[in-house]
């Protein structure tokens, strides 16, 4: 069975309309037929590299060797004011932040015993295997979230990829934006809902949105499986009072293909990324309801100016300072992205990366 008929045999068998959460999870994690699921090469600078392997898009480490190096600093100050020697990372992609990691937190002296990998997609296991062969039995792959987890945390766009219930607004009621099967392929409807944005002030008829349960879900989990530790998120979105603005009319779901960015899920299912921006206040919400302490919360720029990328860059090549200048620009990842922190409720500490710059209280 193909992607295609799992989804309208499942739109089939739910009434004949499916919620776009359960849709995009199907889209991109359903075993063995998922975008994230399937061999295509997602991670790339290039939609087609001088090997003649195709990508849909590049994440910092992919783009420079010193954002993970700049993450280590942080991460080790992390695990020497937590007692901690492992790392865990959730969604490690192509494994290129987990080699810069393991490597620089190894030059550093961190002490580092296990780097332990939450990876869902077979496919991509498979590639951070042969990638981090070098460090054998110190790398590992968790399938789960264990039951308590004494480790820094890491996740490098992770939240976005996170399933998202989508909302309408007609002017006067919120609907649950929903899948349904349209001949071949599909398309949206709404049906009457309970469901709302956690902030509706001024928002305008025809405004469509997105709510992020299963990533706050997630955040809070890891809460109260952290006993020891630190977590550090990097992915880019904003404050609720920036997301749910009434000028976002459109809300900010994407795909990603060949390096090209479109609005439309329901186009090229399975054969293209889909994401939506983090809502960074629901995020810390969560974390603190669940007994964590946010740490900070900056952007991209800030963050890795902190922890030292500045001098890392005297040692770089003119073409590696230049995409390492692509993390920091605030027209490219620098400002978009965002890295908010948390520590469990009864072990804060000062975290490097929020030196200066810190914006908590924007959440």
């Amino acid at each position: 069975m193909t992607l295609l008929e799992r989804l309208h045999a499942e739109i089939g068998g739910n009434g004949g309309w499916l919620p776009f959460d359960r849709f995009m999870a199907m889209a991109l994690y359903e075993p063995g037929l998922g975008y994230y699921a399937g061999g295509r090469r997602k991670f790339g600078q290039m939609p087609m590299d001088a090997q003649g392997q195709s990508s849909d898009f590049v994440t910092a480490p992919e783009m420079s060797p010193l954002f993970g190096r700049a993450l280590a600093r942080q991460l080790k100050q992390a695990m020497d004011a937590s007692d901690c020697r492992d790392v865990v990372e959730f969604g490690a992609g192509s494994g290129a932040l987990a080699a810069q990691l393991i490597a620089e937190l190894d030059a550093l002296g961190a002490g580092l015993a296990r780097y332990r990998i939450v990876e869902l997609s077979a496919d991509l296991r498979e590639r951070q295997r042969e990638r981090l062969a070098h460090w054998g039995d110190r790398v590992d792959w968790l399938d789960a979230l264990p039951h308590e987890l004494e480790a820094v945390v890491i996740g490098n766009e992770v939240l976005d990829a996170m399933p998202v219930q989508l909302v309408a607004f007609d002017g006067e009621v919120w609907r649950e934006r929903g899948v349904v099967s349209r001949g071949e392929g599909f398309a949206f409807e709404d049906r009457d809902s309970m469901l709302r944005p956690p902030l509706e002030t001024g928002l305008v008829p025809g405004t469509v949105t997105e709510i992020h349960p299963q990533a706050e879900a997630f955040i809070a989990t890891l809460a109260r499986t952290l006993k020891r530790g630190a977590a550090f998120f990097i992915d880019y979105g904003f404050p609720e009072a920036e997301y749910y603005h009434p000028q976002r009319r459109g809300g900010t779901l994407m795909c990603h293909q060949a390096h090209r960015a479109d609005a439309d899920p329901l186009v090229a299912v399975g054969d293209k990324d889909i994401t939506a921006h983090v809502n960074f206040t629901g995020i810390a919400l969560a974390g603190q309801d669940a007994g964590m302490v946010v740490l900070g919360y900056t952007s991209q720029a800030n963050f890795l100016l902190n922890c030292g990328i500045a001098d890392l860059l005297h040692g770089a090549s003119l073409g590696e300072r230049a995409m390492a200048h692509r993390l920091l620009a605030e027209h490219e990842m620098g400002e978009l992205f965002k890295v908010i922190a948390f520590a469990p409720l009864n072990a804060p500490f000062d975290a490097l990366g929020f030196e200066r710059g810190d914006r908590s209280h924007k959440l």
